[in-house]
């Protein structure tokens, strides 16, 4: 039977006299016999709903209400429907591919079901910062046309004893009653190892009410996860996900697939995409972003039709000396970065243009000859990154 797993949660709706639950799970059976080309039958639903009174829809209950924190009085979810027009993520093949498998998987519950597969839909997301985990969950959710409820840890995590666990099972029931991704970013947060001596009792029990709400939860609810430190998870954790996909840093090619993306028109005519695809090895596709935006905007406000080349290295210089740890606070400590980390893309004469000094006075910082300028200043051009 096709559609099954809304009509069982319209059911379920029904037996607990949540109506609220059954007319959006009913809306969403609507929308899917829409897309399967049955809009006669997908109308007959519709109209039924429409019969419903108002008031009896209207999220008075709390039940029907986002989750709080009796605490502060916050809430523990952030909800938003994402636009797939508004998402431009590149990822690698093989894991597009994942996350696409993991989509049709979703599409396809009630087959698999009908074949004896209930595949529950856990994806747990990991990997460095600024890979594109919390894109992929708007992504997986924009795909799906599902509301995304992503936890705020801020306020789930709370000082009183137990009122977290109470919070996870909140946000828990809250997901479960409702068509929706929950989607726990920052995992980490809450599903640290038990063994871990240095964390007191009550966050390993929180782990335990994570576990047990997990494990509670129907296979169909849709649970995504997303950590930037996977290593800190515990064990019985990653059992509880039946998808586990990696997002690392973009390789050569895929960073040239990332800077003509984000820097569209904008591109330099004179700098090849393997240049930039070198010298941004071991960068994040969000720290890429991050250049590509920042060399926009110097173009536009310079009145350029293009980047300028010398602006887009420069930033992305000082990026890959941030992340080195190395502190560039004046303008001669900059070029002498920058011509000992691109001397072949950099020359002095370009620099010194960029700069607005001398060819001589470039190549004295180049040396790591530090001299303040007459006004005793040593800001760089433009805006600083």
């Amino acid at each position: 039977m096709d559609h099954l797993s809304e009509v069982l949660k319209i059911l379920d709706g029904a037996l607990q006299h949540n109506v609220r639950k059954a007319a959006d799970y009913a809306g969403l059976l609507a929308d899917k016999l829409d897309e399967d080309g049955q809009g006669k039958q997908a109308s007959m639903i519709r109209q039924r709903l429409a019969r419903v009174p108002r008031q009896t829809l209207a999220p008075t209950a709390v039940e029907n209400l986002l989750p709080i924190d009796s605490e502060s009085q916050l809430y523990t979810v952030d909800e938003e429907l994402p636009d797939l027009s508004g998402i431009h993520l590149t990822l690698p093949e093989p894991t597009e591919l994942r996350i696409n498998e993991f989509v049709h998987t979703v599409q396809a519950a009630d087959k698999l079901a009908a074949a004896g597969i209930r595949h529950p839909a856990r994806l747990l997301l990991y990997g460095p910062p600024g890979c594109g985990k919390t894109a992929t969950a708007r992504l997986i959710a924009g795909r799906l046309g599902l509301p995304l409820l992503t936890v705020r840890c801020d306020t789930l995590v709370s000082s009183l004893l137990g009122q977290t666990s109470r919070n996870l099972r909140k946000v828990f029931e809250h997901a479960e009653n409702r068509p929706c991704i929950l989607f726990l970013d920052e995992f980490d947060a809450l599903a640290k190892m038990r063994s871990d001596e240095r964390e007191v009792g009550e966050l390993q029990r929180i782990v335990i009410a994570l576990l047990q709400n997990i494990d509670a939860l129907p296979p169909e609810s849709i649970l995504l996860a997303a950590t930037n430190h996977n290593e800190l998870l515990d064990r019985a954790v990653w059992r509880r996900f039946a998808w586990q996909v990696p997002l690392g840093l973009p390789d050569a090619s895929l960073r040239q697939v990332i800077w003509q993306q984000k820097l569209g028109r904008f591109y330099p005519d004179d700098l090849k995409p393997e240049v930039l695809s070198g010298l941004s090895n071991e960068l994040s596709g969000a720290a890429v972003e991050h250049v590509a935006h920042d060399s926009i905007r110097y173009a536009v406000l310079n009145g350029l039709e293009k980047a300028n080349a010398t602006d887009l290295l420069r930033r992305l210089g000082l990026v890959t000396a941030m992340n080195a740890g190395i502190s560039l606070d004046t303008r001669e400590k900059e070029i002498n970065f920058l011509r000992e980390w691109a001397p072949k893309h950099l020359a002095l004469r370009k620099l010194a243009q960029y700069y607005g000094i001398s060819v001589r006075q470039t190549d004295k910082a180049a040396k790591g000859e530090h001299h303040d300028n007459k006004n005793g200043e040593s800001n760089s051009p433009g805006e600083t990154t």
